[in-house]
């Protein structure tokens, strides 16, 4: 009696369907308000926004820096 094949047989190959390319919050942010990279600074709205959203979702470190604001890590 052969043993049962066990697990994945697929496990450690490439995926036939690539993952589709999502943007982030950011930039759908970005992309909702209309901005050009140019803009970034001095929009009032985006900046509310990386305020409330610093600390949970992706914000360049540029534009962190450029407006002082701290990231709490959570560590």
């Amino acid at each position: 009696m052969a043993a049962k094949a066990r697990g994945n047989p697929n496990w450690g190959k490439a995926s036939a369907t690539p993952a589709p390319v999502v943007p982030t919050s950011f930039e759908g942010v970005v992309s909702k308000l209309g901005l050009k990279p140019s803009e970034f600074v001095h929009s009032a709205q985006l900046k509310d926004w990386v305020r409330k959203n610093r600390n949970s979702k992706f914000v360049p470190q540029d534009l962190l820096e450029a407006w002082e604001f701290e990231v709490d890590a959570g560590f």
